[in-house]
This record gives C-alpha cells, structure tokens and sequence, in this order.
C-alpha cells in the first residue's frame, strides 16, 4: 500500500486532473479477493479495462493460506476470481457507455516451459514434483487459457468485451526477490534483450488502449504485436478444463 500511495502521489504530481483511488488486495487470498471487489463495486465507478498484472515468480514450494499452491494461487486463480466478480461491473460498463472493455492478461514466455501435459491438475499442490520453475510457467500459460476462453464465452454471449494477453519482456522488476542474484547474472550476458518499466509497459498499454485492436480479442503479443503462443495455450478443451477446474477449486475454498 505504501508504494501503491507513492506511485498515486507522482501520478497526481504530474497529472492534476488524474483521480486515482487505491485499494488493497491480495492476490493468493479468495478473501481478500472478495473484499476488494465489494470495495470497487461499492464506488460505483465504471470499469473499461481490466488489467491483470499482479504476479509472483520462482518461489519455493508453500501453499497460500487457502491452501493452495502459491504461484498459481496467485498468478491465475486471483485473477480468474477477481474477472469473473468483476465481469458483471464491465458489461454494464459497456451497455451503459457504448464503448468496448478490454481485459489483458499478463503472461509471459515462460508458459512455454511448464509441466508435461500443461497444468497438473491432479497434482496441483504436491510437494512432490514441484519445481519452482516449471510452476511458474504453468501460471503463465494459465493466463493465457484463461484469457482466451473467456474470449471465446464472451464472443458466444455477444457482448462487446475483448480478452487477450501479453508477454512484457524482461523488466528487472521486486517479481525476481526469489531469484535475484540467478537474475542479476543473466541480465548481465542478455543486457540486450532487457528492458526499462516504461519499454515493459508498452505492449500492455497497446493492447489496452489502442484503436487498431478495437474488436482483437483471443490473442497473445509481445513487443507491440501478435504472435503465437505454445500448443498447450492454442488448446481449447485445455483452456475449458481449467476453467472447470478453476470454479470447482474456488468453490471448495469457499465451503464452509
């Protein structure tokens, strides 16, 4: 909160006009999850664009406090839930605006390397198997199935929402306190290829606001342009897999 309040305060510093409200919310907690979208609705504020671009990166094995694996309790599971609360919000946004939402997900290159077989749900929060690496990517990868069957749910609902996600690039970014001095060292040999917040920002940005990708929606870009991403994400009865998975791994946290 306190940097979200220090990044509020250089935002209004330079930009009078801005109104910027900040609220808490954790992530890999259902809890908080819902609290901050009681919150938000509460303001009765129009929702245009949802981005969804909290993550954690590397971690060792621990479970969050609803007992499941962190990296895709936070990385997927948080966002699935705060969307699917939120949904509701953007399309009457939409209806009552006449202007199209957008919802980006961010994931990331990593997706490419995940578990076999993509996700594994049966073994989702073993200790047993568990590489901080290849869980990472599974989050990832979940992002983007997630983003493209909420796409293709809202295509079939018509309604005027678009869902894509994005790979930001390499940003030295607190995402790598697991592995700080792994990532000091590679950016060492790969300075090239890393980038400043604001060159990160972009492709989040352009996906998000952009005129040219007014109706793009299912689609995944790096660097400002579309690009195809693995298999596994391309997999549309993987993509509705999760989706079920999901609901039924958030229901049995919320059950008494």
């Amino acid at each position: 909160m306190k940097a979200a309040n220090e990044a509020k305060n250089k935002i209004v510093r330079e930009n009078t006009r801005a109104r910027i409200d900040v609220l808490e919310l954790d992530l890999s907690s259902t809890s908080s999850i819902r609290s901050f979208a009681d919150n938000f609705i509460a303001l009765h504020l129009p929702l245009n664009i949802l981005i969804n671009n909290a993550g954690i990166m590397f971690c060792p094995f621990q479970l969050s406090q609803d007992g499941i694996e962190v990296q895709f309790a936070t990385n997927h599971i948080g966002h699935f839930l705060l969307t699917n609360l939120l949904l509701d919000t953007m399309k009457n946004t939409v209806k009552a605006t006449g202007i199209q939402g957008r919802i980006v997900n961010l994931s990331s290159i990593a997706h490419h390397y995940c578990y076999n077989k993509g996700i594994r749900f049966h073994k989702i929060n073993h200790k047993q198997g568990y590489s901080e690496k290849r869980a990472y990517g599974q989050s990832k990868l979940a992002n983007i199935l997630h983003a493209n069957e909420l796409s293709r749910r809202l295509q079939e609902e018509g309604v005027n929402i678009t869902v894509n996600s994005v790979h930001p690039g390499l940003i030295m970014t607190p995402l790598f306190r697991h592995s700080a001095d792994l990532m000091k060292l590679l950016k060492f040999f790969s300075f090239f290829l890393w980038k400043n917040v604001p060159q990160g920002a972009a492709t989040t940005c352009y996906v998000a606001l952009h005129p040219r990708l007014n109706g793009v929606t299912g689609k995944y870009f790096a660097d400002c342009n579309e690009m195809r991403p693995s298999s596994y994400a391309r997999n549309e009865s993987l993509g509705r897999e999760l989706w079920e998975f999901s609901n039924k791994l958030i229901s049995s946290v919320s059950e008494p």
